[in-house]
């Protein structure tokens, strides 16, 4: 079960397989030529191929300098990001799935490991839905047709608002620009310089294989290996040769660390950052594929920034009493 259907009626989601829309057109397309990152060659559609295109930086020459290895490349990725704690940012979600287009905007907090609070508003600014998870306990407040969904923290649970059925600290890394990893041997991994970015294999366990796409900054192209930085540029997760899901990040801009939150009326003391000083590279624009539903979700950042100040009880919410309340259990 999930809110899709109440979500559409009042964003004004197209239904149907009629879709007009250019970027949904070249989607369509990809998924038309069964594409993956590994059958990208295969495609023929020309639309197919400029988003593609886009993703494989068009053939652009590898710095001066290289990482050595698969290990050291996913190494200076996790560098990039270690002084990121969480994100949080104003967003437009654009959804495409069966039954068409859903798209609305939401304020996002998502920390480590695995919390999260999406707040979902309407076209007329009010609270339409609101979904907390500190990692353990998943609630969605469904306001527009007054339910309370509350259960465990599973991937398929949070999908019933994001649409994509990843689990919550997979959510976090790839909103904050970073790829969550498989568990794997650094031994196995393997690397290679393709069409302008690093791509990384990792063999993972239970037939599972994840391919990491990484670039490096303009300005880094010169400096040694050591220094520079590595932006993450898209996942594939499979498992026995069926994809699980794909993410493709562009549009990477820093963003920095959070100002200490402070009371209006100067009652209550500033709540201050969640981290440090930080400065990331984080994509303003997520994709999430996941083929076997058919489910594409586009997150678009407006502001963003990092460690984020959290309020008591960012991650929870308080149980409405005069609402529907439902248990919703379900395995990932």
């Amino acid at each position: 079960m999930k809110v899709l259907g109440s979500l559409r009626r009042w964003v004004g989601g197209r239904a149907g397989r009629g879709v007009r829309d250019p970027r949904a057109l070249a989607l369509l397309a990809v998924r038309s030529s069964s594409t993956t990152f590994a059958s990208a060659t295969r495609v023929r559609d020309p639309r197919a191929l400029a988003l593609l295109a886009v993703l494989a930086g068009c053939g652009r020459p590898p710095p001066r300098s290289q990482f050595p290895s698969g290990a050291d490349a996913l190494e200076r990725m996790k560098a990039t990001y270690a002084c990121v704690n969480g994100v949080q940012g104003e967003a437009k979600i654009d959804h495409f799935g069966e039954r068409g287009r859903v798209r609305g905007k939401a304020d996002l907090f998502l920390v480590n490991p695995a919390r999260v609070r999406i707040d979902v508003v309407s076209p007329l600014n009010t609270p339409a839905f609101t979904l907390t998870s500190d990692g353990r306990h998943f609630q969605l407040a469904d306001l527009a047709n007054q339910k309370f969904f509350y259960g465990p923290a599973s991937a398929c649970n949070l999908a019933r608002l994001t649409q994509v059925p990843v689990p919550g600290h997979a959510l976090v890394y790839l909103l904050r620009g970073e790829a969550p990893l498989l568990v794997h041997e650094t031994s196995e991994l393997t690397i290679a310089w393709d069409d302008g970015h690093y791509r990384v294999t990792l063999p993972s366990t239970r037939g599972a294989k994840q391919t990491v796409l990484l670039d490096v900054p303009d300005e880094d192209y010169e400096a040694p290996w050591q220094a520079q930085r590595a932006r993450v540029r898209g996942v594939e997760v499979e498992q026995q040769g069926v994809v699980l899901y794909t993410a493709e990040l562009g549009r990477h801009e820093p963003a920095h660390t959070a100002p200490p939150r402070v009371d209006e009326d100067g009652v209550a003391p500033p709540v201050p950052p969640s981290g440090g000083p930080c400065t990331a590279p984080v994509p303003r624009s997520i994709r999430i594929v996941v083929p076997y539903t058919e489910d594409d979700v586009l997150f678009q950042y407006g502001d963003v920034s990092l460690n984020p100040p959290l309020p008591e009880g960012t991650f929870t919410q308080p149980v409405p009493s005069a609402i529907e309340k439902i248990f919703v259990d379900c395995r990932d």
